[in-house]
């Protein structure tokens, strides 16, 4: 026989509760197949390339300019001062040093800081001197090489400088005037019989240059004494080359940056995610600043 159910006694007068409610099992969601798992970290990994492919053109044609006028800000006063005090070199000089302002109204370029050196890392910081050449004012040839598009893209306009346009150059024996007279590009180099005289080249694209523009320019007046005496050229001096010598430090900063970046995950785990992130940030921002700088020297150097 079996036992009647006892209800719970209720107070007179008081309806009695109704039953309550079954919890229900939330049902499981759909299972993450292994196919599936692949797909999303493909997708990851190619969303967080292109991310970073994107930052590098950012880096190239924003960041290089701000980098290269903060350079040419400081070297414009390290080079009025050794001006000023007749200090400044008039012959061999270490690569990145200022050595030259050069003026060409014409293009709009005003009191450019020209370097020592064209290698890839030398033309970040401005127009830089072919190191085996004559300064500009000396007798003989003296060549400036110039970027086309990216660090402040000193030359990008050269290609639109007439026969008759003035370029002034200013070093440490004085102020001289050379006047556009011929041009040329990588498969027809300039010639000109004159001794004293100045080319400039750049790039001749303002994407991925394949070959040179020249331009030439007479001394006005008499040139100053050359002392001589100059080094040789590097391979990475050359018109378009690339200075692969970076490749071994990008790497470097590449697992630097990647080491930042796991280090940063790791510690979202220990502590508040949006405190470690915060805290990393700035460390990661300066590897990724070098990653960029690094592979941009490895892009040809007239760029």
């Amino acid at each position: 026989m079996t036992a009647p159910v006892l209800e719970k006694p209720t107070a007179p007068g008081r309806p009695a509760e109704p039953p309550a409610p079954r919890a229900e099992t939330p049902a499981a969601g759909p299972a993450v197949t292994p196919a599936r798992r692949r797909f999303l970290q493909g997708a990851w990994a190619v969303s967080l390339l292109a991310a970073l492919v994107l930052g590098f053109v950012g880096y190239l044609f924003t960041l290089s300019h701000v980098q290269e006028r903060h350079f040419q800000s400081a070297a414009f006063k390290t080079f009025r001062d050794q001006l000023a005090r007749a200090v400044a070199p008039t012959g061999a000089a270490a690569d990145g040093d200022p050595v030259a302002l050069i003026d060409i109204p014409a293009i709009g370029l005003h009191q450019a800081v020209v370097v020592e050196g064209t290698t890839g890392r030398d033309l970040m910081r401005g127009p830089g001197h072919r190191r085996d050449t004559a300064l500009p004012g000396q007798g003989g040839v003296a060549v400036v090489f110039g970027r086309g598009a990216t660090f402040g893209a000193p030359f990008a306009e050269l290609p639109k400088l007439r026969v008759g346009d003035k370029i002034e150059a200013t070093t440490g024996q004085g102020t001289f005037t050379y006047t556009v007279n011929v041009y040329g590009d990588g498969d027809h180099p300039i010639t000109d019989p004159a001794r004293d005289r100045l080319v400039l080249v750049t790039g001749d694209s303002d994407w991925i240059p394949g070959s040179t523009v020249m331009v030439g320019a007479r001394l006005e007046g008499d040139p100053e004494q050359n002392p001589g005496g100059r080094p040789r050229t590097v391979p990475y001096d050359k018109a378009l080359a690339a200075d692969k010598g970076a490749l071994a430090t990008l790497q470097l900063w590449s697992l630097g940056l990647l080491g930042a970046v796991l280090g940063a995950l790791l510690l979202a785990r220990y502590w508040r995610t949006s405190a470690a992130y915060l805290s990393l940030a700035p460390v990661v921002g300066a590897l990724l600043w070098a990653v960029y700088e690094n592979a941009a020297a490895l892009l040809p150097n007239l760029y």
